[in-house]
């Protein structure tokens, strides 16, 4: 799935097919207070320790008309979450010692396990939109077969993968220089994120 993703996103990019733009998918938000959660060092996986996750429930009208994984593509980057990709989530543990993520669902839906081993079960369907601070453990347990995932990153940070015990002290140390995002990946500089996320003072 993800190849044909890829060239179907390529063309879409291209000829401006099936996007509604950068302007237009603002429309398309719903307003929707996030479900929080705080996750708390497990011992293994660390876990963001001030930041909670972030749910939006069915935030996104991804209706007809548009591609949705487009629409979801054009609304992280109007807030300023770019480096886009479309596909699943992993089905073992894993977590960004050094950078945030967000997951827009654009097709289908999936039992993801957020927060580690230890952590809860969400089932995550098309709309829905979680946001992972740095140090939040996630894996797929179980999805439908046109599960679709949109994911993104805040512009400072670095992309890093950690599935590892010795992963772990480096993540430790890393945590604190991940800083917050500027823009909430939904609604942008107003949304809850900036009032959720914090920076230490």
């Amino acid at each position: 799935m993800p190849i044909l993703e890829n060239v179907k996103e390529y063309a879409e990019r291209a000829s401006g097919l099936g996007r509604p733009g950068k302007k237009g998918v603002a429309d398309l938000v719903r307003p929707r207070k996030p479900h929080t959660v705080r996750f708390k060092h497990d011992g293994l996986l660390p876990n963001h320790p001030r930041w909670p996750l972030l749910i939006y429930r069915g935030v996104i009208d991804l209706g007809e008309g548009h591609d949705r994984a487009a629409v979801i593509e054009d609304l992280f980057e109007a807030n300023g979450w770019g480096q886009t990709w479309r596909d699943g989530v992993y089905d073992y543990v894993h977590y960004h010692s050094r950078i945030h993520e967000v997951l827009g669902i654009s097709r289908g839906k999936g039992r993801v396990r957020l927060g580690g081993s230890k952590g809860r079960i969400f089932t995550l369907k098309a709309g829905d939109v979680a946001v992972l601070p740095a140090d939040t453990g996630h894996q797929c347990l179980s999805r439908d077969d046109d599960f679709l995932v949109v994911g993104a990153y805040p512009p400072a940070g670095t992309y890093d993968e950690c599935t590892a015990v010795e992963d772990h002290p480096r993540a430790l140390k890393t945590i604190s220089r991940v800083g917050a995002p500027r823009n909430d990946p939904v609604y942008g500089a107003g949304g809850p994120l900036a009032r959720l996320w914090k920076k230490p003072k």
